[in-house]
């Protein structure tokens, strides 16, 4: 995972530009263009800014199969996004890439609560949630920008702050 940059407009074009995709995600506009692209790469970015491209180092070089990153809600709370090019669907990207934004949040980041969204008919997105203990909070709808319409979704929250409550685990030497 890295951030990612201006002149990659074309990489993450050709990743995100698929239907099936934008279709899932709340804030991808369909179809996505390169003026799109090189509108989200430009937006600023900082120091505590945890957006990242998803790279696979298969093959010769490096390539882009997805993004993951968190926003902001304010009071503590930040939401978890992510998406994946359906040709790295079930390979287990999107799970260790939101594991390590996770851990990064809950050591790095003044994080009390992570939520996530996912449309109702995603079930794949609700798999990697689940297996990181993320836990259905509600139900309700979510506009989608890319089907012009509110969609079924389900929002999954992990609570940090409960974590930090727990005693610290320590072995003892006898």
């Amino acid at each position: 995972m890295r951030p990612g940059w201006p002149e990659e407009a074309a990489s993450l074009l050709e990743a995100i530009a698929h239907e099936d995709v934008a279709m899932k995600l709340a804030r991808l506009p369909w179809p996505y263009t390169r003026g799109d692209a090189e509108a989200f790469l430009a937006i600023p970015r900082s120091a505590t800014d945890a957006r990242f491209f998803v790279l696979t180092h298969e093959g010769d070089y490096p390539r882009l199969v997805g993004g993951i990153g968190l926003t902001d809600q304010g009071s503590g709370v930040m939401e978890l996004g992510y998406w994946l090019t359906p040709s790295a669907w079930g390979r287990g990207y999107a799970t260790e890439a939101a594991r390590a934004v996770v851990d990064m949040a809950r050591h790095a980041l003044p994080v009390r609560r992570i939520e996530a969204r996912h449309h109702l008919d995603n079930l794949p997105s609700r798999r990697v949630l689940e297996k990181l203990g993320f836990r259905e909070i509600r139900r309700e709808p979510s506009y989608s920008l890319a089907q012009g319409r509110d969609v079924d979704s389900a929002v999954l929250a992990l609570d940090l702050a409960q974590e930090d409550e727990s005693p610290v685990r320590m072995a003892i030497a006898a």
